[in-house]
């Protein structure tokens, strides 16, 4: 029950309003007083735990979203995939999907493709009779592929607090992501027959094949990015922080000189908000490592692993628990808090009950979708309406209902059946 306990202290000092990093470095003194822990030692730990060559492709893969933004990268890959299937009315829904789904494959933020992405598609959405609640809602969820689509920033942190193989991790939630990106077009196409047709134009299939021409020209760069990066990391050509390396170069030249959006400015500004973001991550990420040293040497992962296997006997029971616990987390905490306080706390429950380290990758990726929108904290959520200009209690029923018909299923497939994240890594031969 200390775990608990100091999981709450954390959870009531972000509820009051506490910065974040302040939550978790509050949570690390009360955990090294209750100890009697030296917090110098536990310093150095976290210190020499995010001293780590892997962690170096955070801040890459985060300059890469902004950069993406800046540079006009993304803008082309949306104008390019709403030139696919987006003239019907479920298309413009599908297209912001897919969108979403690419984005992530080449920057693996959430928040970069809700700002990217929402500010490009809202407007033509409501045009073809999207309502904007509803719209504000789709691009919440869909948003989130980003964490699940490798590369994942998400995943990196949880391979690192876990001690996994990063690209087995980046496979894991594959499976679990095109499974999202079905399950929500499916909704969508349903959904959207109510909408009514508002301020559309049919085009002959001379000029859309000549705009699919056109934005595909386009996209071409940008469509480079994801088989570049995928592709050299699985094809055994660099790593997944060479590649990060990789990304940030191209999208430089790709906004310099090819779409030559990007200016000094903008660079400069997006080197600033990359550096405060991966500062962020960086000390939330130390702190974390510091209270799971505090947490391994006084056993609480094990006194933990017990407490649930004796209150819950079949592991059906436990894995529907743990489920349970990591989607009410998430609703308060941010998804980097909740992998690097929840994974190395959970990681022995898991594993007794016979759950790969991997597959848990795949359930706690899946479980922060549907956390990081839902009430009260919600950061994707409240990110969305700003973007959209719309009311979070506007946008919640739709919302719900998305999580419901589709981040629901997958966060209970991904945990009660493992060949949807295993598949992959196995196949692979990433894992032994």
């Amino acid at each position: 029950m200390t775990a608990v306990a100091l999981i709450a202290v954390l959870v009531i000092l972000m509820m009051l309003g506490v910065p974040v990093l302040y939550a978790f470095a509050g949570m690390t003194v009360v955990l090294s007083i209750y100890y009697g822990i030296d917090p110098s030692s536990l310093m150095v730990t976290g210190f020499w735990s995010v001293n780590s060559v892997i962690l170096i492709a955070l801040p890459l893969f985060i300059m890469t979203g902004y950069l993406m933004q800046a540079g006009g990268v993304a803008t082309r890959l949306v104008r390019f995939i709403e030139a696919m299937i987006g003239q019907s009315k479920s298309g413009m829904g599908t297209s912001m999907i897919v969108a979403c789904g690419l984005f992530g494959a080449i920057s693996g933020t959430a928040s970069a493709a809700v700002a990217s992405i929402g500010q490009i598609m809202i407007e033509p959405m409501e045009r073809h009779g999207y309502p904007r609640h509803y719209t504000s809602a789709l691009l919440g969820i869909s948003s989130l592929l980003g964490l699940l689509i490798p590369p994942s920033i998400t995943m990196i942190l949880y391979a690192v607090v876990t001690r996994q193989s990063v690209a087995a991790c980046f496979l894991a939630t594959v499976g679990p992501g095109l499974l999202l990106i079905g399950l929500l077009t499916l909704y969508n196409r349903f959904y959207s027959r109510k909408f009514p047709e508002q301020n559309t134009t049919g085009t002959g299939h001379t000029a859309r094949f000549l705009h699919i021409k056109k934005t595909g020209f386009e996209a071409i760069p940008a469509l480079c990015l994801p088989l570049i990066i995928l592709g050299g990391i699985y094809g055994g050509f660099f790593t997944p922080t060479e590649a990060a390396a990789i990304a940030v170069v191209f999208v430089v030249l790709i906004g310099f000189f090819v779409y030559r959006e990007l200016t000094v400015t903008r660079f400069t500004r997006c080197m600033v908000q990359a550096a405060t973001t991966t500062g962020i991550i960086m000390i939330i990420l130390m702190f974390s490592f510091v209270s799971s040293r505090a947490f391994t040497l006084e056993g609480i992962p094990q006194d933990l692993t017990d407490l649930m296997l004796d209150l819950f006997k079949s592991p059906t029971a436990v894995l529907i628990v743990i489920n349970i616990f990591l989607v009410l987390v998430g609703m308060i905490m941010d998804d980097v808090s909740v992998i690097a306080i929840l994974s190395p706390l959970l990681m022995p429950a898991v594993s007794e009950i016979g759950i790969h380290p991997v597959q848990f990758a795949a359930i706690i990726g899946t479980s922060v979708v549907i956390g990081c929108n839902s009430p009260p904290m919600a950061p994707i959520l409240f990110l969305t309406c700003r973007v959209s200009n719309t009311t979070v209690a506007d946008v919640m029923r739709p919302a719900l209902s998305l999580m419901f018909w589709a981040a629901l299923p997958v966060m209970l497939l991904s945990t009660f059946w493992a060949p949807l994240s295993l598949y992959l890594p196995e196949t692979l031969g990433y894992l032994k």
